[in-house]
């Protein structure tokens, strides 16, 4: 007989407990007293028990965590009525925006299963999307304007190791998701902290050199590519650690390899093919290809996943229009690894990538004195949706348009030029 370990048994619990303290030391930087809102899949309470510790040792206030159940996500689209597919739970979502209103932190685990939904009705889960968007907006606005300090990390849930090494024993599949969680959040390492304030610095220098710049434009070129993605009247590029509204600076991604800022939501021209897949919401969307016509999408396919992208699509107008643009180079350490993560988290530190929707108002000079209708004014998009996807390979170009029209090297296939 086999013995088959627990799949926490697979986990390296040092590595763990340095992911939760990085998570309060380094994503959040968490101030003493101050309350924490914790989301995350109930398989990841292992993560979230060592966090809340690390949290508390720190001084928090108060931690407050929500769990997520995939049985539970898919009970109702089995047996929910019809009407609920157009109801969220905005109850909750006041609540966690009047939580960031009053000074607390947010952290979100990440690691759910990507297809969970990927055999469901696709026009329940274009609604309950939509739903979810709506009523989530309040606490969306607090954490995309960067008013409070916040991070992502993620736990390797089983059936999301599953579907990254299918073919894989689960407890093989979830040690090496582990493994792959660990390095690309650079907690395999004897100092963390170290090795992410070196990192941070070696962003910083990346988008000085193209704040320095003032590009007008970026310009990709690559297969199924030919895209201008016009840059708002005083954008700002950032990368790594960010400064939030509270004076707290905090890492809001790890992993990250991304430095980023806002498109001009009228100002991208051209069209643009993904070069990974997208999971969204539990359904995998492939093989995306849009065009733009003055900054909005008039046309839009994929080979897989096409109608929940429709949907998404519909969600309101900014829903067509970009609100981030990133680069990364090719061979940053996730895209060296050789793994599809099927996670946005991890997949868009592979790549460079455009994002559908809201705008940060981080990404303006003087961005924390604008008001939201300076925003729009210098081209900031607006939306109840972010949802990022990939668009970079090593064989993608970037030129940088100057307001004269002379080009400068960004990226050459795929890497820094």
């Amino acid at each position: 007989m086999t013995f088959m370990p627990q799949s926490q048994n697979t986990i390296d619990p040092v590595k763990l407990e340095k992911l939760a303290e990085v998570a309060v030391k380094v994503g959040l930087q968490l101030r003493k007293g101050q309350d924490l809102v914790v989301t995350a899949p109930v398989v990841a309470l292992p993560l979230v028990r060592l966090i809340t510790k690390h949290a508390y040792q720190a001084g928090a206030g108060l931690v407050t965590a929500f769990y997520s159940d995939e049985e539970t996500t898919l009970s109702r689209y089995q047996y929910g009525s019809d009407e609920s597919f157009d109801r969220a739970s905005d109850w909750l979502y006041e609540g966690m925006a009047k939580a960031y209103a009053n000074g607390a932190a947010r952290l979100a685990v990440s690691g759910d299963n990507p297809l969970l939904l990927s055999e469901q009705d696709a026009g329940k889960v274009g609604r309950a999307n939509r739903a979810t968007s709506t009523a989530y907006k309040p606490a969306l606005e607090k954490i995309s304007n960067f008013d409070i300090n916040w991070n992502i990390v993620s736990y390797p849930n089983p059936s999301w190791a599953k579907v990254v090494f299918p073919d894989d024993p689960e407890p093989i599949a979830i040690a090496k998701l582990a493994k792959a969680i660990f390095a690309a959040s650079r907690v395999d390492v004897d100092d963390p902290i170290a090795a992410w304030a070196e990192h941070n610095a070696n962003l910083a220098k990346r988008s000085a050199w193209l704040n320095g710049e003032r590009f007008a434009s970026l310009h990709f070129r690559g297969p199924g590519t030919d895209l201008t993605v016009g840059l708002a009247d005083g954008h700002e590029w950032h990368g790594g650690a960010s400064t939030a509204k509270n004076g707290i600076t905090c890492n809001p991604n790890i992993p990250t390899e991304e430095v980023f800022t806002t498109p001009h939501a009228l100002r991208v021209e051209g069209h643009v093919s993904s070069t990974k897949p997208l999971s969204h919401q539990g359904t995998l969307i492939d093989n995306i290809q849009v065009r733009f016509e003055a900054g909005r999408i008039v046309e839009a396919k994929a080979s897989r996943g096409e109608e929940v992208l429709n949907k998404v699509l519909d969600t309101d107008e900014g829903a067509l229009r970009l609100g981030e643009v990133a680069l990364v180079p090719h061979s940053s350490p996730i895209s060296a690894s050789g793994i599809l993560f099927y996670n946005t988290l991890f997949d868009e530190n592979a790549s460079c990538h455009i994002a559908l929707g809201q705008c940060y108002s981080k990404c303006f000079l003087n961005g924390a004195t604008l008001s939201q209708e300076e925003i729009k004014a210098q081209g900031g998009n607006s939306s109840l949706i972010h949802i990022d996807w990939m668009i970079g390979s090593n064989k993608v170009d970037i030129d940088g348009l100057k307001p004269d029209g002379s080009r400068v090297p960004v990226m050459r296939q795929g890497e820094w030029a």
